[in-house]
């Protein structure tokens, strides 16, 4: 019986191995906490409580946040309140573009040294940003960049919800020519593994989401959770009361082959992570998006296609083909295009909905399953 790796979680998700070694966490930022919970802190500075309000419509009404733009805070308490709840949690090391600009991945440093990144697309209706709940992975899938790193940490509320308000900044400056200025989307799909980081991301949702001040003011049906299968955390989502798009990473519909290439399968088998699924799609109302990257040789045979088609036929669900992109060392490549194709075909003939996905930010290495922040900053 092949032994299950060690995967590194937050010590609040529902999984029973050993716990993330506690890294210290950055400072309180306002993104942290709700209105009330600013509030307080500026109550504890002797302000008086509608600065927070004031603060909060600066960073997520107006997307700003240098003091010296906050001209409606008094000069004498500005540098104070700011610093209360507005300390820096994400440094710029680089950026890279492609797609005539049209997609960005930006690499952070932390306050502790630790590197993630996030990557903003821009479409002609809309603008999304995947961003990063972990610095690195503790999952292990052997054909992603970022699993085969590790895991360093987890990340705060506030330095996941900081990478969609940067981001947010660059579309609203018109950096991205031929999308809207508004950022209207974000996608939980970049470092790490969602709901191992339980409890801080789904604070991280509900302050996307909250109106402004104090939120960014983002649909719920605009935002995607994404998730390896961990079951009890699934189950849990489905309890919060949230209207999001809950994202399974399957690849695999057997067992067999799941095993290797979804370690946590070891633990959770298919059957159970998608009982989970379909429970979450029952409590909420919204389809499932099954994600499965296209693997030559590996995952892409015909009577995958028809079994996967059998396992979702008459589910409220919508399969996301991947075209396997390519990551340093991987011995793996993308399925050919007849083969991708046929096995669309055989999901559709089943009367599963199926799209293939855009490789965007694939020639900067922000495409899915590549980011892995190894770059280090001259």
């Amino acid at each position: 019986m092949t032994s299950l790796p060690m995967i590194q979680i937050a010590s609040d998700a529902p999984i029973g191995s050993a716990p993330l070694r506690r890294a210290a966490m950055p400072p309180r930022h306002l993104a942290d906490l709700d209105l009330p919970g600013r509030q307080a802190v500026i109550a504890e500075l002797g302000e008086p409580a509608f600065r927070a309000k004031q603060i909060s419509t600066h960073y997520f009404g107006r997307l700003v946040r240098d003091p010296e733009r906050m001209t409606d805070l008094p000069a004498a308490s500005r540098d104070r309140i700011t610093e209360a709840l507005l300390p820096n949690l994400l440094t710029p090391v680089r950026e890279v573009a492609c797609d005539d600009g049209a997609t960005r991945k930006a690499l952070w440093r932390l306050h502790d040294g630790a590197l993630v990144e996030s990557v903003l697309m821009g479409y002609p209706d809309r603008v999304t940003v995947c961003i990063s709940s972990q610095a690195g992975c503790g999952m292990a899938c052997p054909f992603c960049a970022t699993g085969q790193a590790g895991l360093t940490r987890n990340l705060s509320t506030a330095e996941i919800v900081d990478q969609a308000v940067h981001l947010a900044g660059v579309a609203a400056s018109g950096a991205v020519a031929g999308s809207p200025p508004r950022l209207s989307h974000v996608v939980f799909m970049g470092m790490g593994e969602p709901l191992a980081n339980y409890s801080r991301v789904v604070a991280a949702v509900r302050r996307l989401c909250a109106p402004a001040p104090e939120g960014l003011g983002l649909s719920q049906r605009h935002v995607t959770v994404s998730t390896v299968g961990l079951v009890p955390a699934m189950r849990r989502l489905a309890e919060e009361g949230l209207s999001v798009t809950l994202a399974l990473s399957l690849h695999a519909p057997d067992d067999e082959l799941r095993d290797e290439l979804v370690p946590v399968n070891q633990r959770w088998k298919v059957a159970e992570v998608l009982d989970a699924a379909w429970h979450y799609a029952e409590r909420t109302g919204r389809r499932v998006s099954i994600e499965y990257a296209m693997i030559r040789d590996v995952n892409d045979q015909p009577w995958r296609a028809d079994l996967l088609g059998r396992l979702l036929a008459g589910r409220l669900t919508h399969v996301n083909l991947i075209p396997l992109n390519p990551t340093p060392g991987s011995r793996w490549d993308a399925s050919p295009k007849p083969v991708e194709r046929e096995f669309v075909r055989r999901l559709r003939a089943a009367g599963v909905s199926t799209t293939v996905r855009d490789t965007r930010g694939r020639d900067i290495d922000g495409a899915c399953g590549q980011l892995a922040a190894a770059t280090v900053a001259p």
